[in-house]
């Protein structure tokens, strides 16, 4: 392996500790957006009564956040490129998913309490 080879390597790997860092900070950040929101959406509906799935549906969310960060933890921890390509591969896909949750609480939000 050349000196360029080397190069391009410890490049990709800060590249995928970024990603990790990034993962884990953003999934931290929501697990504490969905626990505000939650908190909110109780107070909302206790002065105006009324039953909504979203607060169920934002404590899954924050569950998968959390287990995003808790995965991109262990990428950062891990030795292994390969488990920590692994790993990282199943926060990132976690964290899409959370996403894409938290957009769907957001619609219902919208259709059931305006």
């Amino acid at each position: 392996m050349d000196t360029n080879d080397t190069q391009k390597t410890q490049c990709d790997l800060g590249l995928e500790e970024d990603v990790s860092i990034h993962i884990f900070t953003a999934s931290a950040a929501m697990v504490g957006v969905c626990l505000t929101v939650i908190g909110l959406l109780r107070v909302v509906l206790t002065i105006r009564g009324g039953v909504t799935l979203a607060d169920d549906m934002l404590a899954l969310d924050a569950f998968l956040f959390l287990a995003s960060c808790i995965l991109s933890y262990f990428a950062l921890r891990t030795r292994s490129s390969r488990r920590m390509h692994r790993v990282e591969r199943w926060a990132d896909t976690i964290f899409i998913t959370g996403l894409v949750l938290m957009v769907s609480v957001c619609a219902i939000i919208v259709y059931e309490i305006v």
